[in-house]
């Protein structure tokens, strides 16, 4: 059964983005808002299928923690590629760190460019930064929540992999509140994986690490809180807990130590 419901998602998945991407073409000539409206819409479809083909639902705990004005920065778990699907869903305008060969993918990229995503060229590490940040704070300017996966891809439930520099750059350069965001979501629906499965995946945000702090010592908080909570969100549903060598303890949620590695 959950065979032959992936499958049948993953038809009406490829097939219904391919037929709405072409559709909205138009929504380029027009105000920025507008296209953030389409990819609303498109997210709230996506939801909708999941909940009926898949019976994949979701909840959303901690909103309490995000600020209610201004620009700020949301470190996110990423196990799946589930969770950019909801970004548009969660938050008021975000503005997403992707990599830069993403903008070049037709139709996908060009509405990732006319909603103001940050891109980043990989490559020459100063210069990937430089451009990060400079692209950072013009959407703190503009107020927007600037959201960036703080191990720079998917990894697996159970998997561990580090935290890039890029994020405490931002906090530090930004100085504006860093929110986690914990998920669940690659129990359920895996990388690079044909299978989805039915339940309930939580997303949690967690209180923020106000800005101010030493960068490392903001980039080891983060690590440690986010990787504990994804980690008890997993366990809770039968996914497997991450140790991770920097904190020790998979349950840790860490104070910070006094010498931290930058």
């Amino acid at each position: 059964m959950i065979f032959l419901r992936s499958l049948l998602f993953n038809i009406l998945f490829f097939a219904w983005t391919a037929v709405y991407c072409t559709s909205i073409f138009w929504t380029l000539l027009f105000p920025r808002p507008v296209l953030i409206a389409a990819i609303r819409f498109y997210m709230r479809s996506l939801s909708f299928l999941e909940r009926h083909v898949i019976g994949l639902h979701y909840d959303v705990k901690g909103v309490e923690h995000l600020p209610r004005d201004g620009a700020y920065l949301v470190g996110a778990k990423h196990q799946s590629m589930w969770e950019t699907m909801k970004l548009h869903l969660l938050f008021r305008d975000p503005a997403i760190v992707l990599k830069h060969e993403l903008i070049h993918i037709p139709l996908w990229g060009w509405y990732a460019w006319r909603a103001r995503m940050i891109p980043v060229k990989r490559g020459k590490r100063g210069a990937a930064i430089a451009s990060l940040v400079r692209g950072a704070k013009e959407m703190k300017e503009m107020g927007r929540e600037i959201v960036i996966f703080p191990q720079g891809t998917r990894v697996a439930v159970g998997e561990y992999r580090p935290y890039k520099v890029g994020i405490s750059v931002l906090y530090d350069e930004l100085k504006v509140p860093l929110v986690p965001m914990a998920v669940n979501s690659g129990v359920f629906w895996g990388r690079k994986t044909f299978l989805k499965r039915p339940g309930r995946i939580t997303i949690e945000f967690l209180p923020p690490i106000p800005p101010g702090l030493p960068r490392d010592v903001a980039l080891f908080e983060l690590e440690a809180r986010l990787e504990s909570a994804s980690n008890r969100l997993a366990v809770a549903v039968g996914g497997a807990a991450t140790l991770n060598p920097r904190t020790a303890d998979p349950g840790n949620a860490g104070a910070v130590p006094v010498d931290v590695e930058g």
